[in-house]
């Protein structure tokens, strides 16, 4: 039940959430040009910072700060519109820090200097905890029990974590751990990533979520700041210094009901923010968007229901096996296994398969669109067609390593090749 009484709900009042969502994700191509990476549409209808802050809200957290920095305005209206409705005569807030230079001449350099910067804000709240999140991780976890994990067993640090092939371990944090989930080493990003015991083809990953009693996150940071050589990040500097000084905890990120691992996705290329985007299509999702003990919260536009119109046997609007946001409307058209996100219309006579559409896009008639993503505001001439053919895409647009089209407003300026 949302904000239901979990034993440990009395402590939540006294830990403050801080979301990190500075970061450029480079990694995304277009898709972050004039957003950070937080802000980019995911799953039809939300926000990719939509899935923590939801997080925290259902685990009774209601004090969260958001560190901003890197184009951040849509990101800045996105929090003002959807997350307002917090109480602050409560002692509740959603709140945004973007950089300010507060204590020295520099922007934010790391993730542990972004919260350096605002010690003084985070000690006006005066938490007990300090939760520190990435604002661009697609996932569910109740929060309150890695919180009273960490406070059951005593540890000075929680980290949580989470078992991945170790051919994507090389871009995570990685640590090993004794049979009793203590930390023993931790290497950001390793070239030969340690295994876990019994699975030499799984790593442990940091989720980049890690719980600090306040008072020893003031005094390792204030540390930290000190140092010329540290690039003052959680995962390069504070966790591996602390490993054997303080007793880290690793908490292993599982679902409560099987005992499996939860799902969790980073979402920081674009193949793996096209597979996570596709992973909602399953007929049972492991992302479950329909759990209403555990809404995922946003801004909502006020939008029509979607549309499908004509019913010719040359020309019918359909869509099969696809996720379709409000306000779309599907033409005489066939849409199978693909996302459509808030207002997409699409004409007649096109075929559109394995797709994900973000807002606003609008595709021409005689469109053939395979295996693409289309970016927000796009508008696809007429006869364009996009994934038959990886060469003659890659001279327009952007192909991923595993053959995935980007395609945006500034990609579309170029002369269409590709028109048939």
């Amino acid at each position: 039940m949302f904000g239901s009484a979990h034993p440990y709900f009395g402590n939540m009042t006294h830990t403050l959430a801080l979301i990190l969502a500075g970061g450029s994700g480079t990694r995304l191509q277009s898709l972050t040009r004039w957003h950070s990476k937080p802000a980019v549409p995911f799953g039809g209808k939300f926000r990719t910072i939509d899935f923590p802050l939801s997080n925290c809200i259902n685990s009774g957290i209601r004090q969260i700060s958001i560190l901003t920095q890197y184009k951040s305005h849509s990101l800045n209206t996105h929090i003002q519109k959807g997350w307002s409705f917090l109480r602050p005569e409560l002692g509740e807030f959603v709140e945004l820090l973007p950089a300010q230079q507060r204590v020295k001449d520099s922007w934010y350099t790391g993730t542990a200097d972004a919260v350096y910067q605002n010690l003084d804000i985070i000690d006006m709240v005066h938490p007990d905890y300090v939760l520190i999140l990435a604002g661009d991780h697609i996932y569910k976890m109740n929060y309150a029990l890695m919180i009273q994990h960490h406070i059951e067993i005593g540890a000075d640090i929680t980290v949580g974590c989470i078992e991945v092939p170790i051919a994507a371990a090389r871009e995570f944090g990685v640590m090993s751990v004794d049979s009793s989930n203590w930390v023993q080493t931790f290497q950001e990003k390793p070239d030969q990533p340690a295994t876990v015991p019994g699975k030499n083809d799984v790593s442990l990953a940091s989720m980049g979520i890690y719980i600090f009693p306040k008072k020893l996150l003031e005094t390792l940071l204030i540390e930290d700041a000190e140092l010329t050589n540290s690039a003052h990040d959680f995962g390069k500097n504070i966790i591996p210094n602390a490993v054997g000084r303080l007793k880290v905890a690793a908490f292993p990120f599982s679902d409560s009901n099987t005992g499996n691992t939860a799902y969790w996705r980073d979402v920081g290329t674009i193949d793996s923010y096209f597979d996570a985007n596709m992973d909602l299509l399953s007929v049972t999702p492991e992302l479950n968007l329909y759990d209403q003990t555990w809404p995922i919260w946003t801004y909502q536009e006020q939008l029509p229901p979607a549309k499908f119109v004509f019913d010719d046997d040359n020309r019918r609007g359909m869509a099969v096996d696809s996720l379709v946001s409000g306000g779309c409307i599907v033409s005489g058209s066939t849409v199978k296994r693909s996302l459509l996100s808030n207002n997409v219309r699409i004409h007649s006579y096109s075929k559109i398969k394995d797709a994900v559409i973000l807002p606003n896009v609008e595709i021409g008639r005689n469109c053939r669109l395979r295996r693409v993503i289309i970016d927000r505001d796009c508008k696809i001439p007429p006869g364009t067609v996009i994934g038959y053919d990886r060469e003659q895409d890659a001279k327009q647009f952007y192909v991923s390593p595993n053959g995935i089209v980007l395609v945006s407003s500034e990609m579309l300026g170029k002369a269409l090749s590709n028109v048939a």
